[in-house]
C-alpha cells in the first residue's frame, strides 16, 4: 500500500468509512487516500481500517 505523505493526508475521522475502488482506497465523499497492489488487497485494507476506526468511535463513546 502507498500513501501519500504529509500532514494534510492523514485520515481524520470525517474521512470514514473507506470505500475500496478497485484497487485504490477512497473516503466516503471519494477523495483517494492509498493504493494497493490488488482489489482484494484494497477491500480488506478498507474493512479492516473501517472497523478499527469503529472501535476508537466506540472507546470514546465509552470513555
Amino acid at each position: 500500500m502507498t500513501k501519500p505523505t504529509g500532514k494534510d493526508t492523514e485520515l481524520t475521522p470525517d474521512d470514514f468509512p473507506l470505500e475500496a475502488d478497485k484497487d485504490k482506497l477512497r473516503t466516503h465523499k471519494g477523495e483517494p487516500v492509498a493504493s494497493a497492489e490488488s482489489e482484494e488487497i484494497a477491500e480488506d485494507l478498507a474493512d479492516r481500517l473501517n472497523e478499527q476506526a469503529h472501535r476508537e468511535e466506540q472507546d470514546r463513546w465509552s470513555a
